[in-house]
């Protein structure tokens, strides 16, 4: 009866890896973006748990914030967030008081967003405490770095 083959046998010449070598990935715009995004984002989602707000969320009011009126086709357009996902945002943030629709002044069919007095004053706080983690987590930029990658990265989404 013939035997089964053996399984290959593991060569014990190669070396384990002490060092891992990323310096492709670190050469990548979208890997060192990603990497310094998720930096941010850990802490931005620690600091604003008390406020019950994600990154889409906080942006949104925001925006909504600065251009009291804008209407859900400008939102999109803006944060580059798919009208089906800001409908269900904006119920959300409706449903807990922070925002509303009024009529559009000028387009009968549209309808402008709005903070609530509750979304005011919840996004004035929210805006100090993102300032200041956006300033711990840029401690190791000066002013002048920190504006230069701001300028930078603009310069990769947004149109020319």
């Amino acid at each position: 009866m013939p035997r089964p083959p053996s399984p290959p046998s593991r060569s014990t010449s190669a070396p384990a890896v002490e060092t891992v070598d990323t310096s492709f990935l670190e050469t990548l715009l979208g890997y060192n973006a990603r990497r310094a995004a998720l930096a941010v984002i850990d802490v931005f989602l620690e600091r604003m748990a008390p406020y019950q707000l994600k990154p889409v969320d906080f942006s949104v009011l925001s925006v909504v914030a600065h251009n009291p009126g804008i209407t859900s086709r400008q939102l999109c357009t803006t944060l580059g967030i798919l009208p089906p996902n800001l409908v269900g945002m904006v119920n959300a943030l409706e449903k807990r008081e922070l925002i509303l629709r009024e009529p559009h002044p000028r387009d009968g069919r549209a309808m402008g967003l709005h903070l609530t007095g509750a979304g005011q004053k919840m996004m004035r706080d929210a805006e100090q405490t993102a300032a200041a983690l956006e300033a711990d987590v840029a401690s190791r930029l000066s002013p002048t770095e920190l504006r230069t990658l701001i300028s930078l990265l603009k310069k990769v989404y947004r149109p020319a």
